[in-house]
């Protein structure tokens, strides 16, 4: 993984959580903003699918299980799209406070999956 991406993708991640928390405490339902943050989150987890693939090739391959890492990396992949799937179903404000929980659950998972990547049998 990239340092600078992966701290990139963390604060992303962290600013979309707490900005749904905060948009979700204060009862207001999903729009524009929230469900915008999310899609945000969502696009970089697709970049760092295409990081994970090409990164081995160009010589910055994994020192920690391959197996664990994707099924960190599918497994948050997941997350935004059943966040905003969630926010489509239920309009309430609720659905926005379970978009920020699962966005900071993506910035966890995002740091774990670092800690894989780069640190042999972690």
């Amino acid at each position: 993984m990239i340092l600078w991406f992966t701290i990139a993708q963390i604060a992303v991640a962290v600013v979309a959580g707490a900005l749904c928390l905060v948009i979700g405490l204060a009862g207001r339902r999903p729009g524009d903003v929230s469900i915008g943050s999310m899609v945000i989150v969502q696009l970089l987890l697709i970049a760092q699918v295409v990081v994970a693939i090409v990164a081995p090739f160009v010589g910055n391959a994994p020192t920690g299980s391959l197996l664990e890492f994707w099924t960190y990396l599918v497994s948050a992949a997941v997350l935004p799209i059943a966040g905003i799937i969630w926010a489509f179903v239920d309009r309430g404000k609720w659905s926005v406070v379970v978009m920020g929980v699962l966005a900071l659950a993506v910035a966890v998972m995002t740091y774990r999956m670092h800690v894989i990547w780069t640190m042999p049998l972690a």
